[in-house]
C-alpha cells in the first residue's frame, strides 16, 4: 500500500505546472512524499513499523541502524542525499520565509524522488 501511494505522489510530481496556479513547492511536497512513503514501505517489507515522521534522513538512519538490515542493505549516495527532501514537507507548504522553490530545485526534487523510489523497488525485488 505504501508504494501504491508513493507511485501516486510522484506521479502527481511529474507532471510538472500544467498551469500558472500550481506552484512548485507543492510539486515538490509530492516528491517528497514520494520518497517518504517508499521508505516507509521499505521498512514495511523488512518487518519495521515506519514511524510517523516526514524526514527521509530519519527513515534512513532507521533502515541504515536496524540490527538484521547491517550488511544486507547499502544505501547509496543518491538515495541519501534524498534527506534536502524534508524541508518541502512543512516548511514550503506554508507562506513564510523561504525562498520560492525555481524550476531547477522543482526537477532535482523529482529526480531524488524518483531515485528513491526506484531504489526501493529494486531493493525488494532483491530480498523477495
Amino acid at each position: 500500500m505504501w508504494l501504491t501511494r508513493a507511485a501516486s505522489n510522484l506521479a502527481r510530481a511529474r507532471q510538472g505546472r500544467h498551469c500558472a496556479e500550481v506552484l512548485y513547492e507543492d510539486l515538490c511536497f509530492d516528491a517528497q512524499q514520494a520518497a517518504e512513503k517508499s521508505l516507509k514501505a521499505l521498512l514495511v517489507f523488512f518487518g519495521l513499523t515506519p514511524p510517523r515522521t516526514h524526514s527521509i534522513g530519519y527513515l534512513l538512519k532507521i533502515l541504515r541502524d536496524a540490527a538484521k538490515l547491517r550488511g544486507r542493505l547499502q544505501i547509496p549516495a543518491e538515495v541519501r542525499q534524498a534527506a534536502v527532501l524534508s524541508d518541502y514537507a512543512v516548511t514550503t507548504r506554508y507562506p513564510g520565509d523561504w525562498e520560492p522553490v525555481d524550476e531547477d530545485e522543482y526537477r532535482e526534487a523529482v529526480d531524488l524522488a524518483e531515485e528513491v523510489y526506484r531504489w526501493v523497488l529494486s531493493t525488494i525485488q532483491r530480498h523477495d
